[in-house]
């Protein structure tokens, strides 16, 4: 399997309003950005949707790593509260709906192609490439006005 690097970051302009999402991919020598927005979104929703357009554009099975500075989506696997809220039926401890389900739905289902580790990293920081997805994120926001 090859083994990429994947670094991720959404953000919002207001929460909910106008979001972008950006990540840098990394294999070998090669490093690929993307990044994209909604006019009206959360931040968390931001976050997921890097996530799943990052793995969305691996053409085969991958050995990934996903650096992310969202406790939201590293807790949600390396805690697997995920796993907890499909034996629940998509609720969570409070027995509340799962916010944001349709975007979990989409990357759990991208994550059985893919071997999948989630690295929280600091937010905000020294984190070139951290740094680097809050700027495509941030521009992808301007885009949208």
């Amino acid at each position: 399997m090859k083994d990429v690097q994947v670094y991720t970051d959404g953000a919002c302009s207001g929460n909910p309003g106008p979001g972008g999402w950006g990540a840098v991919l990394f294999y070998g020598t090669s490093r690929k950005e993307i990044s994209g927005g909604e006019p009206m979104t959360t931040n968390n929703r931001m976050e997921i949707a890097a996530v799943i357009q990052a793995l969305g554009l691996l053409k085969e099975p991958c050995k990934v790593s996903v650096y992310s500075d969202s406790a939201y989506v590293v807790n949600c696997f390396n805690q697997n509260w995920i796993r907890g809220w499909m034996r629940n039926g998509w609720k969570n401890s409070k027995n509340q709906p799962v916010e944001n389900q349709d975007l979990w739905k989409s990357l759990w289902e991208l994550m059985q192609k893919h071997q999948v580790t989630y690295i929280k990293v600091k937010g905000h920081s020294d984190n070139e490439w951290n740094n680097r997805c809050d700027e495509l994120a941030r521009e992808a926001i301007k885009r949208l006005s």
